[in-house]
């Protein structure tokens, strides 16, 4: 028997609108491109014996329940022509997001509380497959400045047993667009409370509190809340130009905006009305005093924590 080769996967994903039945996605239609993909086909709570009996030893355990989670990253990029929606867009979904094309204009995510979706995944690796059902997930975005922006995914679902199942014929991965990288060229704008300095890191988490629970006459997986946070680390600007600690200590909450990507079809940015600066600190990046703090994101009408629009 030969071993398993890491480098021979493959991700797919496709909604599933009825809980319990497999969408069945495609290597033709459904397929992820992606890495760091790391599968746990068995996440399983064992309930202890814990007999008396007149020895030392193990009582053993019993399998109480069982699920599947699965964590990966997808890069952040358009979906090639403007609205048209990104092929990581049921990865947002997943995520408790609803999804509005505007054809020829744009593709927008708002964050929803009610009649969110799910996904079917397929994670194959040479010769086997992992299946997961009813999948939902929790997000989060990350721009570092002089590297590929990126989403980050952590998939929960129903357990499937691993089959041994070859990888699909005819893997499709030319809805993915080509990322830019971020730096001062292809993120032009961006700010904070209204103030625009110079930015190395950006990232949000979506924050979801996803739950797998098993119980009488029910099983799945739940978005039960959702508190979105995220960081930034920027060059520390004079007390004229941004009084970020008086800006911390006065409770004050306003908006965040940045875009990134010049070419229509290939430009993502993302809005937040309400976010609110905590825990500033000052750090050296290659000599350059810098101010980190921490971001927490509220909703201002509802269901608007953050925006994600492609276009």
């Amino acid at each position: 028997m030969t071993a398993k080769l890491m480098k021979q996967a493959l991700l797919l994903v496709k909604i599933q609108p009825v809980a319990g039945t497999d969408s069945n996605p495609t290597a033709a239609l459904n397929a992820i491109l992606c890495k760091g993909v790391t599968p746990q086909p068995v996440v399983a709570n064992f309930a202890e014996r814990d007999n008396v009996r007149p020895y030392f030893g193990q009582n053993g355990k019993v399998l109480t329940d069982v699920h599947s989670e699965s964590e990966f990253e997808v890069e952040l990029a358009g979906a090639g022509a403007a609205g048209t929606a990104p092929k990581w867009g049921p990865l947002i979904r997943a995520c408790g997001f609803a999804e509005t094309i505007t054809v020829g204009t744009d593709v927008k995510y708002n964050p929803i509380t009610a009649n969110q979706e799910m996904v079917t995944g397929y994670y194959f690796i040479d010769g086997l497959r992992f299946k997961m059902l009813d999948c939902k997930a929790n997000g989060q975005v990350t721009m570092n400045a002089k590297g590929i922006p990126m989403l980050k995914f952590k998939l929960t679902g129903l357990y499937s047993p691993v089959t041994d199942t070859p990888i699909p014929a005819g893997t499709d991965y030319s809805g993915f667009t080509e990322p830019v990288a971020v730096n001062n060229l292809n993120t032009p704008t961006w700010s904070l409370h209204g103030y625009a300095g110079a930015v190395e890191s950006l990232s949000f988490d979506f924050g979801n509190d996803v739950i797998y629970r098993n119980l009488i006459g029910r099983e799945g997986v739940s978005i039960r809340d959702r508190k979105i946070t995220g960081s930034i680390s920027m060059e520390l600007p004079s007390v004229a130009a941004k009084d970020w600690f008086a800006t911390v200590i006065a409770n004050t909450k306003n908006a965040l905006q940045i875009v990134h990507g010049t070419v229509a079809g290939n430009i993502v940015q993302i809005d937040a009305p309400k976010v609110q600066l905590t825990d500033p600190q000052i750090s050296d990046s290659e000599g350059i005093a810098m101010l980190g703090t921490n971001l927490s994101l509220e909703p201002n009408t509802g269901n608007d924590d953050i925006i994600i629009t492609v276009k």
